[in-house]
């Protein structure tokens, strides 16, 4: 992996975590953490992150890239490839 690519992965794992907290999870993100299951995330908080993802890195996630995303790492690797489009 090319340093900006892990820059940006730092980037986004961070601001995730922040999101997570907003959320009400407390503990450490991993890529296999499940967002219904792992962070007990309802539909209301599904929406959330997603609004906050789109609005703090200023990507649009549409139905397939939400289709798409059961697991933190899913998330990553969604706005991984927006990111760098």
């Amino acid at each position: 992996m090319d340093p900006a690519a892990a820059i940006n992965l730092g980037e986004i794992r961070g601001t995730l975590a922040d999101i997570a907290a907003k959320l009400g999870y407390r503990g450490a993100l991993s890529p296999e953490l499940r967002l219904v299951e792992d962070l007990r995330l309802d539909s209301v908080g599904i929406l959330t992150l997603a609004v906050e993802v789109e609005d703090r890195f200023r990507v649009c996630l549409d139905a397939a890239d939400e289709a798409a995303i059961r697991t933190i790492g899913d998330l990553e690797r969604i706005l991984r490839a927006k990111l760098e489009a």
